[in-house]
């Protein structure tokens, strides 16, 4: 069990955590993070609807929007004003997720929750479309995040919260280097069904170890001739990172 850092302090004797620097963090602003797969790019319904229509409303649709706040749209117009809604938001902040590749946009997700003060912030509303599942441009766009959230704008703690039956996501939360905090019970109503939420964070402290093995697992060497990793980024941040 995670035992928090401590001083003692001086008039009283009892333990409290360590001074830290009070100054706020920056707030994210809509800017492009460029990756060698995938771009994140700010939301643009205009452009980026078509293509995350048809990468979130195939056959898989169900799947795709199963643990996500909104269920299935059942048309384009609804899902196209949704995005509309959606891009104009502070926070939840929109990225498309865009391959480098094909220049369409393939998935979205967000930087929510913005605790500039405290220097705490939260990836969510992850929509992974059916073409960039299981890529490396997956993993590449929250490697993206995490370096602009710690090395650019330097929050202390990076949140990943969903919900604690989606096992998937519970699995690529540990794969990316979050540590796994507990279970909130009937933390929420999403889409009239109750939601117990599974929390994970990673630390400034924790950070640098990531990057390296991000950056590692996302060199072009550990790519064999068809595309298949060589290492797994587990294996690559080593034991116990």
């Amino acid at each position: 069990m995670h035992q928090p850092a401590s001083v003692t302090a001086p008039a009283s004797g009892l333990p409290i955590g360590p001074e830290v620097d009070t100054h706020a963090a920056p707030r994210p602003e809509r800017r492009t993070l460029a990756g060698r797969f995938v771009d994140l790019v700010p939301l643009d319904p205009a452009a980026h609807a078509p293509s995350l229509w048809a990468e979130s409303h195939g056959q898989t649709r169900d799947a795709i929007w199963q643990y996500l706040f909104e269920p299935p749209f059942p048309d384009f117009n609804s899902f196209k004003a949704h995005l509309e809604r959606k891009a104009a938001s502070e926070d939840p902040l929109f990225f498309a997720i865009v391959d480098k590749a094909t220049g369409k946009a393939v998935g979205y997700e967000t930087l929510m929750r913005i605790d500039a003060a405290h220097r705490v912030i939260e990836v969510g509303n992850i929509m992974y479309g059916a073409s960039l599942q299981r890529t490396p441009g997956a993993t590449e766009a929250q490697y993206l995040l995490a370096r602009y959230v710690f090395d650019d704008l330097g929050y202390r703690r990076f949140e990943w919260k969903c919900n604690a039956l989606n096992a998937p996501s519970r699995r690529a939360a540990e794969r990316f280097g979050f540590t796994f905090e507990g279970v909130f019970r009937q933390h929420m109503i999403v889409q009239g069904r109750n939601r117990d939420t599974a929390w994970f964070s990673m630390l400034d402290s924790e950070w640098p170890s990531r990057k390296a093995a991000f950056e590692r697992w996302l060199a072009p060497e550990n790519f064999d001739a068809e595309g298949r990793q060589r290492h797994s980024l587990a294996a690559l941040r080593g034991p116990g990172a």
